[in-house]
């Protein structure tokens, strides 16, 4: 059974960084697409990044320039490094795994990410 734990979320004033990580157990994730997603109060639940089996990866136009995902297979972790953070980033943050056959989603349980102004 394939689990996702999320950590390193918190509080930072803003300009501040923060590195979250996505540990994940269970097989198939040197094949799946992992990305981050985050959901502000009130708000819909929306894609930040996203990193590709390939290494390819995709950002929000929001956060671009700021932050960094990335994917160490061998760990089977998944990193969002978050720099220059503003106060509308604050928002749990989200990891999901894709399977890459059947397209099926897992999620993890989220982190808390709070920016002060």
């Amino acid at each position: 059974q394939v689990q996702l734990a999320e950590s390193g979320g918190g509080l930072v004033q803003a300009v501040g960084s923060l590195r979250l990580s996505c540990a994940v157990s269970g097989n198939m994730f040197s094949v799946s697409i992992m990305a981050w997603y985050r959901q502000a109060p009130g708000k819909q639940r929306d894609l930040v990044a996203s990193v590709a089996p390939s290494s390819v990866t995709n950002y929000a136009d929001s956060v671009k320039g700021r932050f960094t995902i990335s994917r160490d297979n061998a760990k089977k972790t998944v990193y969002l490094q978050m720099n220059s953070l503003k106060p509308e980033d604050t928002a749990v943050y989200y990891c999901k795994m894709r399977f890459p056959i059947s397209g099926s989603d897992i999620w993890g349980q989220g982190t808390q990410v709070t920016v002060s102004s």
